[in-house]
């Protein structure tokens, strides 16, 4: 089950990953050694974001995890794409070979009918997964209540740069408010255990964790983000 508007960009697929499944890492999480104080882009300020956080990507001990996750958020992508093919063919005019070996410019009108193997494999040719932060925040106090988006000029490398679609994965709802809020759409998103957020990361999506009221609230979080340069154009 799918919902969306039309021209917000932003959607929301139910039942994603089964409850018991987010009920699972929930557990784990809460069990960890290894939780950190949630940080953003410029380092731990409390009073922009607070939360216990574990970046689960490169731990052997979570693979399992970051494999579920990243399988539904794929799973996910495919589906925003075939609603919202421009943002592929928009930022890189993308070209295939025709039937007879000749180059054909795609357009928004091939996607509906574009193979589910076709769009997996443009999808992988153009885009990559980012790390997994998993994040805890506590009831009445925990939140990322400061306006922010996910694309800023941070590393020489340009990462965060590359950052195309952000991405949050809601593993509880026993609470209330908590919602993502974006700004200039003016709509909240109620977290639903299971459901998975994407939206585009730059400030024309500016958001925030509103706090979560009579319970604590556990997400997964990361972004998908274009291939390095060298990767699409070569050289």
């Amino acid at each position: 089950m799918h919902t969306q508007d039309p021209v917000d960009f932003i959607e929301v697929i139910h039942n994603a990953v089964p409850a018991d499944v987010c009920a699972a890492i929930v557990a784990r999480l809460r069990a960890s050694d290894r939780l950190q104080p949630g940080a953003v882009g410029s380092g731990v300020f409390p009073e922009l974001k607070r939360s216990k956080d574990l970046r689960i990507s490169g731990l052997s001990d979570w693979a399992d995890v970051e494999n579920v996750l990243q399988q539904a958020v794929f799973n996910g992508l495919l589906s925003y794409l075939r609603r919202y093919p421009q943002a592929l063919i928009a930022p890189l005019m993308l070209q295939i070979q025709d039937s007879n070996g000749q180059p054909k410019r795609l357009v928004a009108e091939d996607f509906p009918d574009m193979s589910p193997a076709a769009l997996s494999d443009l999808a992988r040719t153009c885009l990559r997964p980012g790390a997994i932060n998993l994040q805890w925040y506590a009831a009445g106090e925990g939140g990322y209540p400061y306006w922010h988006c996910e694309l800023y000029p941070k590393d020489v490398k340009a990462e965060t740069l590359h950052r195309h679609l952000l991405w949050t994965l809601y593993l509880n709802d026993e609470f209330e408010e908590g919602e993502t809020e974006f700004h200039f759409q003016q709509r909240k998103v109620t977290p639903r255990t299971g459901s998975l957020l994407i939206a585009p990361t730059a400030f024309t999506h500016t958001h925030r964790g509103n706090r979560p009221q009579g319970g604590d609230k556990v997400i997964a979080t990361s972004w998908i983000l274009f291939q390095s340069a060298q990767k699409l154009y070569g050289g």
